[in-house]
C-alpha cells in the first residue's frame, strides 16, 4: 500500500476537523460531500428540501454555505433572486456570488475568489414552488403572488432553522435583487410581524439588502427610456417624443397605459434597441453565441471571455451542469424526478401580475421605522430596472419619513478606485451606485460587490477615502 506524503496526511486532518467541529447540530443528511469538479475547500455545504405543505406535497430547495473562515462568528445572509420564478440557487450561487462558478466545459466548478461567503454565512432559497427544484405537487400552487410567496418563505425559514438550530440566534440579514425588491420587504415585513406575536424564538433580523429593485413599476418603467436615451441607444426625437407623450403615471403590468398613437409608436421603435445582440441587463457586456456553446461548451476557457473578463457564457455552462444526474445526486436535489429539465426561471410559474403593480414604498416604510436599515444598490449599466429611477424612489422614500441626509451623495472606493456614488439619510437608508455593474452586479463587478456587502453586513458606511479596506 502507498504511503500518504505529510502534505496530504496534513491536508486530510484539515478537512476532519472542519468537519468535526462543524457536524454538531447540523442535518447530516443534507451534507454535500462534494460537487463533481469542484476544487477542495476547507467550508462546508448543504442542500436539500425543507417542506412546506406535507399534505399537498410543497417543497422548498435551498443551498446553504458556510463563510469560508470562522463561520461561526459570521452572519447569516439569506439570497433570494427574482424573475419572478428565477433561481436563487442557479443564479445567486453559482453564476453571481457564491462560491464557485461553472467552467469552460460545462462538467466542473472553479472557485469565484469574490464569493460573498467571505464575510458570512449565506442561504439560497428556489422560492417560490415551482422555481429551481422547488416543487408541489398540487398544480394550483404554481399560481403564485406575493402574498403566498412570503408566506411559504416564513414557514421555510422557521423549518430551516429547526435544521440549523445553532444558526437560530444569529444576526440575520435579507439579501436579493430585481423581483427580490418585492419578495425582501415582504419577508421582512412578515418576519417583524411574527415577531411582534411570538412568544419564543424571534428573528435576529439585521437588515435588508437590494440591488436592482423593482420597487415601483410607474417610475421603474420611464426610468428605462430615459436610460436609453441617456447611454446614446434611442435617437433624440424618439426620446423627446416618449417623455412629452407618454403619461406612465397609472402605468400596470397588465395594462400598461392609455398611450398615444404617438407614445405607442416611440415606445416601440425604442424597444427595437434590443436585439439579440445588445443584452439589456448589461448594455455594455459582449454577448454569447449559444449556438457555438451548445455544440462545444467550448474548447478553450477563454474563448469567449470577451468583456473585460467575464464569462459571458456562464448561462449556458451552468445550465448544462445543474442538468447533469451526478450533480443533482451530490446537491440532494430532484428527489421526485420532475418531468422536466432544471432551468434557471421557471416555465411552470404563473405569477400574479396584479403583485407586480405593488408600490413597495410603504412596505419599506414600516421596516425602516422598525429600526432595520435598509441599503438599495444599483449598477449602472441596467437598463432593465436603471438606477435613474432607483434614486428617485429612494429620495421619495426619504422625504416620507422625513429623513435628513446624513452622508451627502458622493464617490466610495475599493481599491484605490471609484466603486460607486452612495447617499444616506437618517442613519437607516442607503442608496448606492456600483461603477460598471448592471442588473447583476456581482456578476460583472465582484470585487466592489463584495465591499459593498461587506459594509454592510458589517454595519459599515462605504468609505469615502480610497485607502479604507475590509479585512477578515
Amino acid at each position: 500500500m502507498a504511503r500518504l506524503s505529510w502534505q496530504a496526511v496534513a491536508v486530510v486532518g484539515v478537512l476532519l476537523v472542519v468537519v468535526l467541529s462543524f457536524a454538531d447540530g447540523y442535518p447530516e443528511a443534507d451534507f454535500v460531500v462534494k460537487l463533481p469538479g469542484q476544487p477542495m475547500v476547507t467550508f462546508r455545504q448543504y442542500a436539500g428540501y425543507v417542506d412546506i405543505d406535507k399534505v399537498v406535497g410543497r417543497s422548498l430547495f435551498y443551498y446553504f454555505v458556510e463563510a469560508e473562515k470562522r463561520p461561526d462568528t459570521k452572519p447569516l445572509t439569506l439570497w433570494l433572486n427574482g424573475g419572478p420564478g428565477c433561481s436563487s440557487v442557479g443564479g445567486g450561487a453559482f453564476t453571481e456570488l457564491g462560491p464557485f462558478y461553472p467552467t469552460g466545459d460545462g462538467r466542473g466548478l472553479r472557485i469565484n475568489s469574490m464569493s460573498w461567503n467571505k464575510a458570512s454565512n449565506l442561504l439560497f432559497v428556489d422560492s417560490p414552488a415551482g422555481v429551481g427544484w422547488s416543487y408541489s405537487n398540487r398544480s394550483s400552487d404554481y399560481n403564485a403572488g406575493d402574498e403566498s410567496a412570503a408566506s411559504d418563505m416564513l414557514v421555510f425559514l422557521l423549518r430551516w432553522f429547526d435544521k440549523f438550530p445553532e444558526l437560530k440566534s444569529r444576526d440575520l440579514f435579507l439579501t436579493g435583487e430585481s423581483y427580490a425588491g418585492h419578495y425582501i420587504p415582504q419577508l421582512a415585513d412578515a418576519i417583524l410581524s411574527y415577531n411582534s406575536h411570538s412568544s419564543g424564538f424571534k428573528f435576529n433580523i439585521k437588515g435588508i439588502a437590494i440591488g436592482n429593485p423593482l420597487l415601483k413599476l410607474d417610475r421603474d418603467i420611464p426610468a428605462v427610456y430615459e436610460f436609453f436615451w441617456s447611454h446614446g441607444m434611442i435617437s433624440d426625437i424618439v426620446g423627446r417624443t416618449i417623455r412629452s407623450q407618454c403619461d406612465f403615471s397609472h402605468y400596470t403590468y397588465a395594462y400598461p397605459h392609455n398611450a398615444s398613437d404617438a407614445c405607442n409608436d416611440a415606445t416601440t421603435e425604442a424597444g427595437i434597441v434590443i436585439t439579440e445582440y445588445v443584452n439589456n441587463f448589461d448594455v455594455l457586456l459582449d454577448i454569447c453565441y449559444p449556438s457555438i456553446v451548445l455544440q462545444e461548451l467550448r474548447l478553450k476557457q477563454m474563448a469567449t471571455k470577451m468583456s473585460m473578463g467575464v464569462d459571458v457564457c456562464m448561462t449556458y455552462e451552468r445550465q448544462f451542469y445543474f442538468n447533469l444526474p451526478e450533480v443533482q445526486m451530490a446537491l440532494h436535489a430532484n428527489r421526485t424526478h420532475l418531468p422536466y429539465e432544471w432551468s434557471l426561471c421557471s416555465n411552470l410559474l404563473n405569477y400574479s401580475g396584479i403583485d407586480i403593480n405593488t408600490n413597495m414604498l410603504p412596505t419599506l416604510k414600516r421596516i425602516i421605522q422598525n429600526k432595520i436599515p435598509v441599503w438599495i444598490f444599483s449598477g449602472d449599466q441596467d437598463s432593465v430596472v436603471p438606477f435613474l429611477g432607483t434614486r428617485t424612489v429612494v429620495q421619495e422614500l426619504a422625504d416620507d419619513l422625513n429623513f435628513k441626509t446624513t452622508v451627502p451623495y458622493g464617490v466610495w472606493f475599493h481599491k484605490r478606485q471609484v466603486g460607486g456614488w452612495a447617499i444616506e439619510y437618517g442613519n437607516l437608508l442607503t442608496f448606492a451606485t456600483v461603477r460598471g455593474a448592471a442588473h447583476v452586479v456581482a456578476y460583472k463587478q465582484p470585487s466592489r460587490a463584495l465591499h459593498l456587502f461587506s459594509a454592510f453586513v458589517r454595519g459599515q458606511r462605504l468609505p469615502n477615502k480610497t485607502d479604507i479596506g475590509f479585512h477578515d
